[in-house]
């Protein structure tokens, strides 16, 4: 069985040994970088499953990376950082990072959230990559949507899990819980808060009247409803 890939990008040499090692004794293998510049030019050979990025790099924006990835590259993007104000994480969040851990930290807390990234909603009913819905197609193999028209709209990974819990349940109240249990992480304010910022972000990409969303309600206190005709090719 093929070890899950895991790049770290990290100035700190201390730090990149140290997630390397508790990685690689838990089962990954691993990739290390200390500059930008190296990483991206490794993406060219490798395709991690998931991307451990720091914020505070010597040759770019790590916010900027983070960003770049989460369009492009489809790998779960989790930032470690130093940076601990709120302002920070919800920036990463917003721009596609799936998770985010403030230094310092525990190897084992990022070990299991890696796990977690990776383990397969558990909601799943489709093994289908492509999903048409209200004049809209989503292939999640791409990570794009499209409209009628042929224009193409780029989503992260992070929002792409959200999306495919709400299109495989359609017309369905699916709970806090439920999206927590489905898609592996920790009941938490921090939790909460990435889910409001992908639900919004698709929104947006779908178009929507945030005053009045016609697809993705919020049932205040229980939940969110998808209310679009979806139909799995």
């Amino acid at each position: 069985m093929t070890r899950p890939l895991v790049t770290i990008l990290d100035d700190e040499p201390e730090i990149r040994t140290l997630l390397a090692d508790a990685l690689e004794e838990a089962g990954f293998d691993t990739l290390s970088f200390g500059r930008a510049r190296a990483f991206e030019a490794a993406l060219a050979k490798h395709t991690p499953d998931v991307c451990l990025v720091d914020l505070s790099l010597p040759d770019t924006d790590g916010l900027t990376l983070v960003h770049r990835l989460a369009l492009e590259l489809g790998a779960v993007v989790i930032i470690i950082s130093g940076r601990a104000q709120v302002q920070d994480r919800v920036t990463g969040l917003e721009l596609g990072a799936d998770d985010y851990i403030i230094k310092p930290f525990d190897p084992s807390e990022v070990v299991a959230r890696i796990r977690a990234r990776l383990r397969s909603p558990k909601t799943a009913t489709t093994t289908s990559n492509t999903a048409s819905f209200n004049g809209w197609t989503a292939f999640f193999d791409r990570y794009v949507l499209c409209d009628t028209q042929g224009t193409e709209v780029p989503f992260s990974h992070a929002e792409s899990e959200v999306l495919r819990l709400f299109l495989e349940s359609p017309k369905r109240l699916i709970s806090r819980t439920q999206m927590q249990e489905s898609l592996g992480g920790a009941a938490s304010e921090s939790f909460d808060r990435a889910m409001d910022v992908r639900i919004s972000r698709l929104r947006t990409k779908l178009r929507e009247d945030p005053k009045n969303p016609r697809l993705i309600k919020t049932i205040y206190g229980a939940g969110y409803i998808f209310l679009g005709d979806v139909s799995w090719q």
